[in-house]
């Protein structure tokens, strides 16, 4: 029938009619039932051919009563709402079969609402099956793809009879057939690391497994050889450094380091920009036993790359020439496949809490030699052989200035426990900065570290550190009235604690000192002599110094430089308004030694010239003379009388050329009390507080530091030289001036450009403030 047919007989009665029961059934035309809605939207559709009667009508809605299926109109849907007839006892259900139906409405959406629910959900479930079904066909067919074709390149690759990889070129080791990292996620434990290395002018990169574990393209640092160390059982980082073997000694530190690193680890090495200007023999010659055939024969700006394993196979080494003195060789590209062994953990050491802190130290770090020995490893408790006697500085806590320089950092504290007195509970390790690797450090040892945000930048960064430092040191040991301050890259003597402890007192006792330090800024090799000989100091020279908590926090600390100011914390503290007048105790023979070539302040260069030849006191025990007369009235009348009579040399002669001569001392005078020594003094002129023309002139004749005027009093240096006391005094500007005789002339010496400091020592235009910066 045509959906717009108007015969009244086939439309649905009124609501009305409805509601009151009295329209009648048509037992002929079931589709009079059928809503003008529906009729309108799909037709007359004769699929309603039962009926069911009254006496099974009620069971029916009992049952779907019981069913949920009679719920309120709103959950039924629309066709349904309006299928009933016109008496309440009968219901009009659709036919069970519906074979017949060619409406154009699929006979789907006819189905009972909770049968329509159920066959839903069958469908997900089949689809859902379907998609996880081929979803594992396909990573299984990908995973035995894979395995095939990454698996395989190692034991196709060439290698020569000993076992090496045969080196090739960049363009030879593209990597083709690189394993997936889906695969290598699945495993338990990856056998194999997949390291790409880059070597070139402008840059050095490190991937393992995809993962980038060191990138350097920075203009300003970078240059030389980088080398990195991976556990060969798990692949994890365990040593990063890089040597700037353009410059000097850099080849050495690189040495020392690699004979440091256990056997068996996996070692990374690549160039950036130059690496074999200072790079001598000795150097060489221990990369060639690393496995390196290029090591010999690497020339000026040539690019070199190597991975191999200490003591075992070289998994690739690639090279390239440079083609002449302007350039660089071309960019090497290096890619190799190492496998990983078994567990690298040592079980040989004992059950103790001492092996306890090894075993989590040397198991992620490497470079640290012997304490990380299987068989024999050094020990990292109760190193201090004795005690020091009357010990005043046993309560006296040591404040140690750290950044990430841990290597430098480890030696310091084998030197500073080893020392007689030391006391790990009062010994506190202050970073600057958030770096794991020294705090491990201090871990190992059993001391006390602590992380310092780091502000500001540069100078002014090593300055708010060590401010926080000392804060901090007198927070933890609120009753201390001292505190030793040291930095990460002093050794010590042994006797260090024994020096502060027969000092302490000048500090109690005398209000002109404001510092004990154990460093000599005049003190080399060759200018000094007597362990036991004090001297009074205007200049504060750091490196291994006592400071009294009352000045500090009265007075350093409320004035303390700002983090926007960029100065050196040292330089500040030797200011005229904030030194006072007072002075510092050095010794003539050193306390402390400086063996760091890197940092902000200090290269390698600085190191060779300034540092190297410093005499460190290497005896035990140390008597020191005549403490009490290093009070400021005492120590005066004790100069004015050496002066007086010591032997006047002459300066007719410079200094500066061959024929300058000091008379040494004499086999009577080793004899003789050390009151009676005899001595020498020089006089050199010195208009006023400020004029150092002369001296710094004298002081690079001397071989000695001459970067700036340190280590004077009033006017006056002392030293030994060539075995006897010298005391060379400023004229007229020195109050012991006055004991120069009238016929002498001051020596006189003018700075040119020829004689200059930085000609003669070929200084570098960057040059580094060594000593005193924290980090330096």
């Amino acid at each position: 029938m045509s959906p717009n047919s108007s015969d009244t007989s086939l439309r649905r009665p009124s609501r009305e009619a409805e509601d009151d029961g009295t329209t009648p059934h048509n037992n002929g035309n079931l589709d009079h039932n059928i809503p003008d809605e529906i009729q309108a939207t799909w037709g007359v559709m004769p699929f309603l051919d039962e009926r069911i009667a009254p006496s099974e009508a009620e069971p029916l809605r009992q049952s779907r009563t019981r069913s949920g299926m009679t719920s309120k109109k709103s959950r039924r849907p629309f066709f349904h709402q309006h299928l009933r007839s016109a008496s309440s006892s009968t219901y009009l259900a659709p036919q069970r079969q519906l074979s017949g139906f060619t409406g154009p409405f699929p006979a789907f959406f006819f189905i009972k609402p909770w049968a329509r629910r159920k066959c839903w959900q069958k469908l997900t479930r089949i689809f859902l099956t379907l998609i996880l079904v081929i979803t594992i066909s396909i990573n299984v067919v990908f995973m035995l793809e894979t395995s095939r074709h990454g698996l395989a390149p190692e034991s196709k690759r060439p290698v020569t009879a000993n076992g090496h990889v045969v080196d090739r070129e960049p363009s030879d080791i593209l990597p083709t057939n690189r394993r997936s990292n889906q695969l290598k996620l699945q495993q338990n434990l990856p056998k194999f690391l997949t390291i790409e290395v880059l070597s070139s002018q402008k840059k050095v990169s490190v991937t393992v497994d995809g993962t980038t574990i060191l990138e350097n393209s920075d203009d300003q640092k970078g240059r030389g050889i980088h080398i990195l160390v991976l556990n060969q059982s798990s692949g994890a980082v365990m040593a990063q450094r890089s040597f700037d073997t353009y410059s000097p000694h850099e080849d050495e530190a690189m040495s020392l380091f690699l004979n440091l690193v256990s056997p068996g680890r996996i070692i990374i090495l690549a160039i950036r920009d130059e690496a074999t200007f200072q790079m001598k023999t000795p150097a060489r010659e221990l990369l060639h036993r690393l496995g390196a055939k290029k090591a010999k024969k690497l020339g000026w700006r040539d690019m070199w790359a190597m991975v191999t394993v200490k003591r075992g196979q070289v998994f690739g080494e690639s090279f390239s020439k440079s083609s002449g003195f302007n350039t660089w060789g071309t960019p090497v590209f290096l890619r190799a496949e190492v496998p990983l062994s078994s567990n690298s953990n040592c079980q040989a050491w004992p059950s103790s809490e001492e092996s306890k802190r090894r075993h989590e130290f040397c198991d992620n770090y490497e470079g640290y030699g012997l304490v990380c020995n299987c068989e024999d490893p050094a020990p990292i408790s109760n190193l201090s052989p004795g005690r020091v006697l009357n010990n005043q500085v046993a309560d006296v806590p040591v404040a140690i200035i750290a950044s990430n320089r841990p290597q430098y950092l480890y030696r310091m504290l084998r030197t500073l426990l080893s020392a007689d007195g030391a006391d790990p509970e009062m010994i506190t390790v202050f970073i600057d900065g958030f770096y794991e690797e020294p705090l491990a450090v201090a871990k190992l040892f059993g001391l006390r570290g602590i992380q310092h945000t780091p502000i500001g930048t540069r100078n002014s960064r090593i300055s708010q550190h060590y401010r926080a430092s000392l804060t901090a040191t007198f927070n933890i040991y609120p009753n201390a009235k001292y505190a030793i301050v040291l930095e990460e890259d002093l050794d010590v003597s042994p006797d260090f604690f024994g020096y502060f402890s027969q000092t302490l007192r000048l500090l109690e006792e005398d209000d002109s000192l404001y510092c004990v330090s154990a460093w000599n800024d005049q003190g080399y090799q060759h200018t000094v002599s007597d362990p036991g000989i004090l001297y009074r100091v205007e200049t504060m020279p750091g490196l291994g110094w006592i400071l009294k908590k009352s000045l500090y926090k009265q007075e350093l600390e409320p004035r303390w430089p700002t983090p926007e100011k960029m100065w050196d914390w040292d330089m500040w503290m030797r200011l005229k308004e904030i030194r006072k007048g007072r002075e510092c105790i050095v010794p003539d023979v050193s306390r402390t030694y400086h063996f760091g070539s890197s940092g902000l302040n200090m290269n390698s260069y600085f190191q060779d010239v300034y540092f190297k030849k410093h005499s460190v006191n290497n005896e035990r025990h140390v008597e020191l003379k005549n403490v009490e007369s290093l009070k400021q009235h005492t120590y005066e009348d004790l100069l004015h009388r050496s002066i007086q009579r010591a032997n006047v040399l002459s300066t007719s002669v410079s200094p500066c050329s061959g024929k300058f001569k000091v008379p040494k001392r004499s086999k009577k005078s080793l004899q003789r009390p050390s009151s009676s020594i005899e001595s020498n003094v020089l006089y050199i002129q010195m208009r006023d507080a400020k004029d150092f023309e002369t001296w710094l002139e004298l002081a690079r004749c001397l071989h000695i530091w001459d970067l700036d005027a340190r280590g004077f009093h009033r006017g006056l240096w002392r030293m030994h030289y060539r075995g006897v006391p010298l005391f060379i005094v400023g004229v007229p500007f020195s109050d012991y001036a006055k004991h120069k005789p009238k016929h002498v002339k001051p020596l006189v010496l003018k700075k040119t450009t020829a004689s200059s400091s930085s000609s003669n020592h070929n200084t570098p235009t960057t040059a580094a403030k060594p000593g005193g910066g924290g980090g330096s």
